[in-house]
């Protein structure tokens, strides 16, 4: 995952400073010392890395202890702030037309995925109630046009395109038709280049000159680490990006990118792409960034994906199944599909404060969820209703339905069991209308009894 390195570091710099307990000068120094060489080796431009730890310990040395942090807890909560405001403070919206449509040109290198993150910027607006269009603005590359069909599809949005002609012309075409057809939200797929050059610049010059859009986010792979700011520096000077599209952010890259894009170019990073389906696209939170990479956690973030998935009716039919203490394990089942929307499950874990550094060296397969569906589909419509009519030869039956071991349906059970104690302890606790806890957050439940999930996790 990003920032892994950067987090493993920092947390070894802030732990020497807890095992003191009075901070001096001197190890305020040297643990910015060690924060300069993490971020460093994140990939992070050496400009930014020594501007950053210089103010983190002028304001360290100079800052009143609050009666509520220790010295080390007052420098981490300073580190946290100056992170939040490296990569631009508070997340920057995009922008809107009172003349619609509002026009978005997606501009990189080849290869830099503006074509997908198009179509999940789409489909994300979609999700908003908007109308978008896309427009296939890449004459050149082979099957751009008809990649750009696909995922549209897949996004359930629309793509105008006029075929290997000017690109200049079909942009114009486009914003007549959005006009004539509704759409409020205009994408240009442009075409990019392997490197940076004459002939893709004035051709995006002419674009820019022609339909005058309102953002042009420039789709930025993180994975290429310092680069990907000397990319972004040279399209900003040519074009003047409004924004910044990081993408694979999900992926083994070091995260310098994200650190010193803004700094550098003064640009905000808009958008994160954090995986390869359409739906893997998060706005940037410069300020839940800076929590995820001080191991901190993002619970915003966990919220905000859970809402995302649930059905509000299944929401409230879930909080009553469990005040009336009905829950079985067909309702268990729609959980674990829940929770399996909401992408991988790793990184969902570790946006929870206290539970990062315990999956840290875990190996947690996605795929215990098809595990854990499997034994239960392999189970009869009247076993899923009624768990205590499961005997051992109804365990083997399963077991051997489902390719999985009596130990795995066993273990399944005991889960469903604990989650029935507990929802009993909770009706006894709560009144009827605490019920409502439940609505909203898929889960509820131990995942320690998941088949493929460490032995001894759970939360």
């Amino acid at each position: 995952m990003a920032f892994e390195g950067l987090s493993d570091k920092l947390a070894a710099a802030f732990k020497k400073m807890r095992s003191r307990g009075v901070l001096k000068e001197a190890d305020v120094r040297e643990a910015m010392r060690e924060v300069r060489m993490a971020l460093l080796e994140a990939d992070v431009n050496y400009k930014v890395a020594k501007e950053f730890t210089n103010t983190v310990t002028e304001r360290a040395i100079g800052a009143k202890v609050m009666e509520s942090l220790s010295p080390s807890q007052m420098v981490i909560k300073i580190v946290n702030e100056e992170l939040t405001a490296l990569m631009g403070g508070e997340a920057a919206p995009l922008a809107h037309s009172n003349r619609p449509p509002c026009i978005i040109m997606m501009c990189g290198l080849q290869g830099s995925g503006k074509t997908t993150h198009s179509a999940k910027l789409a489909k994300m607006l979609r999700s908003k109630g908007h109308r978008p269009l896309l427009v296939a603005c890449d004459v050149y590359r082979p099957a751009a046009i008809d990649q750009l069909k696909v995922v549209g599809e897949q996004a359930g949005t629309p793509v105008f395109e006029m075929g290997q002609g000017d690109p200049v012309k079909i942009a114009e075409k486009a914003v007549a038709h959005a006009r004539d057809h509704g759409n409020d939200y205009l994408i240009l797929d442009t075409a990019g280049r392997l490197h940076i050059d004459e002939t893709l610049m004035t051709e995006l010059k002419n674009i820019k000159a022609t339909v005058a859009p309102q953002e042009i986010l420039l789709v930025v792979d993180a994975m290429t680490g310092q680069d990907a700011v000397n990319v972004a520096s040279s399209f900003n000077e040519a074009l003047g990006i409004t924004g910044v599209m990081l993408t694979k952010l999900d992926g083994d890259t070091r995260g310098g990118a994200a650190l010193s894009v803004r700094a550098v170019t003064g640009c905000p990073i808009k958008f994160a792409g954090t995986g390869e389906k359409l739906d893997a696209l998060e706005v940037f939170h410069p300020d839940r960034m800076a929590s995820r990479i001080l191991n901190m956690g993002d619970v915003l973030t966990f919220i905000e994906r859970a809402q995302e998935q649930v059905d509000e009716k299944e929401a409230e039919e879930l909080a009553r199944k469990m005040q009336e203490n009905k829950f079985d394990l067909n309702d268990l089942l729609d959980q674990f599909r829940q929770i399996k929307k909401m992408g991988n499950l790793k990184e969902m874990l570790g946006m929870i404060p206290g539970i990062s550094k315990q999956i840290k060296d875990m190996d947690i397969d996605d795929r215990m969820i098809d595990r854990t569906e499997a034994i239960i589909l392999s189970m009869t419509a009247k076993e899923r209703r009624n768990p205590d009519i499961i005997n051992p030869s109804r365990k083997r039956r399963i077991a051997a339905g489902c390719g999985m071991k009596v130990e795995d349906v066993n273990r399944l059970l005991k889960q469903y069991r604990q989650m029935k104690d507990m929802m009993k302890q909770m009706k006894k606790m709560s009144s009827g209308k605490n019920g409502k806890r439940f609505r909203g957050m898929p889960g509820g439940m131990n995942l320690a009894g998941m088949p493929g999930m460490p032995k001894g996790f759970g939360f």
